[in-house]
Order: structure tokens, then sequence, then C-alpha cells
């Protein structure tokens, strides 16, 4: 068993999280029925009451206590739901913890996320941390780190029916898309192109889809935070850089499934983007968890020299090269020394990971395996956040 990271907040929020990283039994175990008022919109009968009648929330929580706890658990089904939200928050001083799984549906209701009155939590799969780091390479590439997929030993079949299930009912259900059969073969492409630059002509090809719905079904996949995007950092001083950004899958067992690989021994060429993945995960969530809004980018000259993971926090920039090889091979660390070059007398901090098994030292840059980075970033010993 495994304790989340994530604590609960002292005031109404937003709890954002892809199906499946286990947002309910968060709820569950932090808001639990005897203590505050639940609201469950998978509750179909449920939801089409609201639907029918959004105005019933107020009449149902006008008599509850300042400070009281109403929980309304896949709040995108229903958000009309969000006015009374507002109102409540505002005139009764009623607390809310508002969860779901798709971001498009909340933004598009034009409350704008209830104007600030509830901060945003984000649910991400299991973390190093969250499994006191017994993590097994390459099985965490293989089948990600989902809960369900971490604890489940017929992981393909689950993770097979997590696609189908996120096509059924995220998609299809939530009409955010008219052809299911073109967004299908979207995905399949674009998951096999997982953390690379994006190209929406190739993809466009390669999927026969128009370009402009590849970059409409890539929204869709932003905003039911399946992926995210990694921008390329643009040095002022560089004349010359890549500009196309790459897309990342949340989930290293969910690209697999994606790109009909999850059945499939894991291939040398998958390992490479499946280990970003991965890392930049960790960090995205380590960010996330400790509430700090750092943006991440990768980096990448004109002559495509390049390094994995690039941000700046407050007095720092740091660049991060990810390999999966087991040997560390010391050309790995020529996009460290051409971004030296590039930052001249800004503070820079470079670091590689890699699945070899010991710390290495190039001069002032460390390079860690992969286990022993995730621990030194948990236990705050690599100071990224002051």
């Amino acid at each position: 068993m495994f304790t989340r990271f994530l604590r609960p907040p002292s005031s109404s929020a937003f709890l954002l999280g892809p199906r499946g990283t286990g947002k309910s039994t968060w709820l569950h175990v932090n808001f639990p029925k005897d203590s505050c008022v639940v609201y469950d919109l998978l509750d179909t009968q449920l939801a089409l009451q609201f639907l029918r009648d959004p105005g019933r929330l107020f009449q149902e929580c006008n008599g509850l206590p300042q400070n009281a706890w109403v929980v309304i658990d896949e709040i995108q089904k229903v958000p009309a739901l969000l006015d009374e939200v507002h109102r409540l928050i505002e005139n009764n001083k009623i607390r809310f913890i508002l969860s779901g799984s798709s971001a498009r549906k909340i933004r598009r209701s034009g409350v704008n996320l209830l104007a600030g009155r509830a901060m945003e939590l984000n649910l991400f799969p299991l973390v190093s941390k969250e499994v006191d780091f017994k993590l097994d390479f390459p099985s965490v590439l293989e089948s990600g780190m989902l809960p369900m997929a971490f604890q489940n030993k017929n992981v393909g079949a689950y993770l097979n029916a997590y696609v189908n299930t996120y096509l059924s009912e995220e998609i299809k259900a939530e009409a955010l898309t008219r052809n299911v059969g073109s967004f299908s073969r979207f995905l399949e492409v674009a998951a096999r192109q997982n953390g690379q630059v994006t190209s929406f002509s190739s993809i466009s090809r390669d999927a026969q889809v128009a370009r402009q719905t590849v970059q409409t079904y890539f929204e869709v996949l932003e905003d039911t935070l399946i992926g995210f995007w990694l921008t390329a950092w643009k040095l002022k001083s560089a004349t010359k850089q890549i500009q196309h950004p790459k897309f990342y899958f949340f989930d290293c067992g969910v690209v697999r499934a994606l790109s009909a690989r999850s059945s499939y021994p894991l291939l040398p060429e998958e390992t490479g983007h499946l280990l970003e993945t991965f890392v930049i995960t960790e960090v995205r969530a380590f960010f996330k968890y400790h509430g700090t809004q750092y943006p991440l980018h990768f980096w990448s000259s004109y002559d495509r020299v390049e390094v994995d993971l690039f941000f700046e926090t407050k007095n720092t920039f740091w660049a991060i090269e990810i390999k999966s090889s087991k040997r560390w091979e010391p050309k790995f660390n020529k996009g460290f020394y051409r971004l030296k070059e590039e930052m001249k007398q800004k503070p820079l901090r470079c670091m590689g990971v890699y699945l070899g098994e010991r710390t290495l030292h190039y001069g002032d840059i460390p390079v860690f395996p992969c286990l022993h980075f995730l621990k030194e970033l948990w236990k705050g010993n690599l100071e990224i956040v002051r």
C-alpha cells in the first residue's frame, strides 16, 4: 500500500488529474462521507437531476454551517453547478473539493475556475517517493505508474482497458470529437512520436486526418490531462534554435498501450523516450506537489545539440540530460557544454540521469543513476525548491 504525497487543502480547491490516478480514492481517504457532504456525478441519475436543476445544490447545501466541506466528484459532468458553488462559497462560506479528469468543459463553462476562489490541485500517477523508491527498471517503463497498473499482475489487459475506457467515456461520452475512429488513429501515431519534436504535418499524413484536426486533437489530449507540451527554451543570445515543441503523454504504460505496444517486450528504441517521460513526469509532480510554478522546457540548438529538460528557478538555471543507457558516454555532455557557452555568466547547474549503477562526475557535472536522482530530488538535496 502507498500513501499519496498530495496533502488536503484548507480551502476550496479543484482536484484535477487523468483517469486512473486515484482521485476518488484520495477523496475517500481525506474527505470521508461521515465528515462532509459528497456528490458523485458518476451516478448517472444524480448527474441528470443536477443537469435539470443545478439550483438544487444551493437548496441542499444552504443550511450547512460555515467552513463545512462539500465534495463533488467528476464536476465536469455538470459544469453548470459551478455557478451554485460560487454562490455557496461567497454567501455561505462553504468549502468545496471539486474533482475532474477534464478541464475542458470546466474552462468552457465561463466561470474561469471560480475566478480564483478555489485553488488548483493536481494528482499524478504514483511517484517514486510514494512507493518508497521501490522501482524496477524496465518494468516501470513497460507498465507505468498508475496505481492499478502498479499493483496489477495482468498489466497489459488493464492498460488496454484503460485506453478503451478513455476513448469510449472521456472522448465519446463528452462529445469532444465527432469521429472516434480518426481520433483513435491519431492517438496511436501521436503515442509513437511521444517525446519527439512534434510535426503536425507528418502526424496528419500518417493518421490520415487533416492538419487542423491534428491540432484540435492535441488540444483534447491536453484538456483531458492525458499529455503535456514541453516547449523549446529560447535564449536571448541565441539566433537560431528549434522552436517546435515536444508532446509527452502522462504515463509510460499508457503510451505503450496507445501505441499498441503493451503486449510486447520493451524494445531498446523505446526506452529513451519512455525514461524521459518518466523522469520529466516526476519533476512535474515534484513542482506541483510543492506548490511551485516553474515552467519546464527542453533546449535544442539549430544543429540539434539538445538537453532534455531545462528550467529556471528563483536563482538558478537547471539542465538535465536523461539517457536510458547503462553507461554514460562523455558525448552525452555535449549539450551541457554548448549551454554553458550560451549562458555565459548566468548561474547554471547541469546533471545527467541514466540507468547505470554509479554516480559519476565530469568536472562540476554530476551524473546520477535514475533511482539515486529521484531520492535526491524528493529529499530536497538538489535544492531545486528553496
